[in-house]
């Protein structure tokens, strides 16, 4: 992260940190989500602790000012909001869900104000999405939370958005959801002018290890399907990438180099089914992230998912849901 100069008389003698004041903003948005708040500041807490100083001074933004609610309804005292004058080394967009696509205006014009001074910008959890806005990722690399990859896709073709954890691009910071705002801090206080000594102590005082930017985030449908199988992973991992296009068994067998007899009996051992039964709950899953998080029409999920007929589609969405795919998109959306 950017910082401001240090004075001569404030260097530590040992050599731990220079001291540098480094201001971060965090900018909460209507239904943010808390812990991804939680795990981004709290490493700069532990930070300064260590220190003995406050070098890590961060400040909480809003649009209105007062108090913004959480995704889990737990409200949090904005100190700032983006009308009041501030100098930041680096702001960070704490994304909300869902995310909204009107009333934005105001915001990403403020992100594009910080962007003309040179300050670092970051999104957490669903952040990204705005920055994307604003226009400030063209040409950088970015992530986002798995969820809403296909969003972040499909309004915006042409960035480059990998599935790891956290990006560090230039001046560019960006996370996927959960706890990995606390992997991008930890490694943001190993870069200079920190030092990896400092990242190393906040670790063993939030009693956590440091997940690296080469890690991925884990989809969600292998770890529904509960495998821990080396090569049934792998045959999960397949199935996945190619759910547009399905495989059969057999093509899927012979990548791994084993018989479809050897593929099937694992499925049935471990997970109760057949590959061809695991494959097609694969795709309903990604059916149903789709029908929740983008607009997409009923005609295109189903292509998407590899479904060639709607009716076919739709008898195995209720029957693995126990509603419809229309219903189940109104009430997931009424529930928001």
């Amino acid at each position: 992260m950017p910082t401001t100069p240090i004075k001569p008389e404030d260097r530590r003698p040992d050599g731990l940190h220079d001291l540098r004041v480094t201001r971060c903003g965090f900018l909460l948005l209507d239904n943010f989500s808390l812990i991804a708040l939680g795990a981004a500041v709290d490493p700069l807490r532990i930070a300064n602790m260590i220190i003995g100083r406050r070098v890590y001074d961060y400040q909480l933004i809003s649009t209105g000012g007062g108090y913004v609610q959480s995704s889990d309804g737990i409200r949090v005292l904005s100190d700032a909001t983006i009308a009041d004058p501030g100098s930041f080394d680096a702001v960070f967009v704490v994304g909300p869900n869902p995310i909204p696509h009107r009333g934005i205006g105001a915001l990403l014009d403020w992100l594009r104000l910080h962007a003309r001074k040179g300050t670092a910008l970051g999104g957490l959890d669903t952040g990204s999405y705005f920055l994307a806005r604003a226009g400030l990722l063209n040409g950088y690399r970015c992530t986002i939370h798995w969820e809403d990859q296909d969003v972040l896709l499909g309004q915006f073709p042409g960035l480059i958005v990998s599935n790891r954890l956290y990006e560090v691009d230039r001046d560019r910071y960006t996370c996927s959801g959960g706890v990995a705002p606390l992997d991008l801090m930890v490694h943001l206080l190993g870069m200079p002018p920190g030092s990896r000594s400092l990242a190393a102590r906040v670790l063993e005082l939030l009693v956590a290890e440091q997940r690296g930017p080469e890690q991925h985030q884990r989809t969600s449908l292998r770890q529904y399907m509960g495998a821990e199988h080396v090569k049934l992973d792998e045959a999960l991992q397949i199935m996945e990438s190619n759910v547009e296009e399905p495989l059969s068994v057999a093509e899927i067998a012979a990548f791994l180099g084993v018989s479809q007899r050897q593929l099937e009996r694992w499925f049935n051992d471990r997970l109760g089914k057949t590959p061809a039964q695991a494959y097609v709950e694969i795709r309903l899953l990604r059916a149903r992230q789709l029908l929740y998080r983008t607009g997409q029409p009923l005609e295109e999920v189903c292509a998407r998912t590899g479904f060639t007929s709607m009716t076919h589609f739709a008898t195995r969405y209720k029957a693995q849901f126990e509603i419809s795919p229309i219903a189940d998109r109104r009430r997931y959306q009424n529930a928001l």
